[in-house]
């Protein structure tokens, strides 16, 4: 091969020839160094050729409109002692790129380490977990970080109070330490600790599922959340045992019919009478009730959903509703178009009976109540929405419908009675739809 002394003007002047597919111009004072043309490009390049191993190897250096004539011979004669040193250039490089790359991680690690926040993964966290959880606990996941601050509509504090967990959510990741947890309990101990110890749970789950992300679990090595100071901090949940006794009935009946709301009274009612889950019943839509067979489809959290039937009372409680929307207890007060919280008009009835009664309490209520009928506890439980317990539950019962029409329809019946309400129920036929 021709060798010339590489100039500033030849390197300018040297073209590949038309008849092929690149070409060379090589140095005469720098071994291996030489400038590539290709066909069809006006881009020319230093590269570099030699053998390793008995094996020619030939690697660009860089464009010559970046390289200087003399820069490009400095790295040809670099390349060449590594030859003679009997090392490969291209595994050299490599080797190179590979430690850059481990140095970057570790750079990002660390940047990390330094500016991500737990509020910040959380965000991620929800996102990514949300379509595995119900409505209710992605809800409770967003009411334990939320800033608070927001004025409030209808409520003697003007504005919200933040979530258990946002006083964490400043914190960085890397910062969330037992001591800082068991700090945290301690604060909330005073102040909420029946919410505080759900956030924990929930912090805990967070933290386990960042120490299995690909990006966080270099921070999160440890769940600080296990701490069991901070468990006994919050203390133990104690056992609620709130139920309407029968004697009961006919005074908490009065004071529930007596609120303005119709609709707050109708969904009070029927939540005793059917045993369903607060939220269960606060979102049950009208294609959900059947008022030709009687039934009534509810969203169920164990297991998607169950059938019940709709019992005379039931039924005439919801015929008497008004359909402004989709939902059977609908509020146009409210933003999602439903009874939120009828918690508050509840408390005042029960004040005005005398009584103690926690929605919940009311659940808990017709479980109780059933058992004054001899009700079967596997079919009050599956009314309920309960998980079947034991083999034979589980395997081998299946009861239709009709089966728990007859048991439902009969301890509404004595819950009625006890109350002091007469009922006559209607014969089914059409049903008047009133619009509001």
């Amino acid at each position: 091969m021709a060798k010339v002394k590489l100039t500033a003007g030849r390197i300018e002047r040297f073209h590949c020839p038309e008849d092929k597919e690149q070409s060379f111009l090589w140095c005469d004072e720098t071994p291996g160094l030489g400038v590539r043309a290709t066909a069809g490009s006006d881009r020319k390049r230093y590269i570099f050729q030699a053998k390793v191993n008995g094996k020619s190897m030939r690697v660009t250096i860089g464009d010559v409109s970046v390289w200087s004539i003399a820069k490009a011979q400095a790295e040809a004669r670099r390349l060449q002692v590594l030859i003679d040193q009997g090392h490969d250039p291209r595994q050299v490089e490599a080797a190179r790129e590979a430690a850059n790359k481990v140095k970057a991680a570790a750079l990002e690690r660390q940047k990390l380490r330094e500016t991500v926040t737990l509020g910040m993964a959380w965000e991620e966290y929800l996102a990514a977990r949300k379509p595995q959880w119900s409505e209710r606990h992605y809800r409770d996941h967003i009411a334990d970080m939320h800033p608070g601050g927001e004025k409030r509509i209808r409520s003697k504090v003007p504005l919200t109070i933040p979530g258990p967990l946002a006083s964490l959510a400043p914190v960085r990741l890397v910062g969330v330490t037992p001591e800082l947890v068991e700090e945290w309990a301690q604060a909330q101990s005073a102040q909420r600790p029946t919410r505080a110890r759900l956030s924990l749970r929930l912090l805990k789950a967070f933290l386990f599922w960042c120490s299995r992300h690909p990006t966080y679990k270099a921070i999160v090595t440890d769940n600080a959340a296990q701490s069991k100071t901070a468990r006994e901090s919050l203390g133990k949940p104690s056992v609620k045992n709130d139920a309407l006794q029968r004697e009961q009935l006919a005074v908490w009946f009065a004071a529930v019919k007596q609120i303005d709301n119709p609709v707050t009274s109708a969904y009070l009612q029927a939540l005793l009478l059917t045993g369903a889950r607060r939220n269960e019943l606060a979102t049950l839509r009208w294609e959900e009730v059947d008022f030709q067979w009687n039934s009534l489809t509810i969203r169920d959290k164990v297991e998607g959903t169950r059938i019940i039937p709709l019992t005379p009372y039931v039924r005439h409680l919801l015929g008497s509703l008004p359909r402004r929307n989709g939902w059977v207890f609908s509020s146009p007060m409210a933003e999602s178009g439903r009874l939120v919280d009828p918690r508050i008009a509840h408390n005042k009835a029960c004040a005005v009976a005398g009584l103690e009664m926690t929605l919940h309490g009311l659940r808990r209520s017709f479980a109780s109540l059933c058992e004054w009928i001899e009700m079967p506890a596997g079919i009050a439980a599956q009314i309920q929405g309960h998980k079947p317990q034991g083999v034979r539950e589980q395997n081998y019962i299946r009861r239709p419908l009709d089966l728990l029409r007859m048991w439902h329809v009969k301890i509404e019946a004595w819950i009625l009675e006890q109350a002091g309400i007469e009922f006559i129920a209607e014969k089914p036929g059409l049903q008047v739809v009133r619009n509001t």
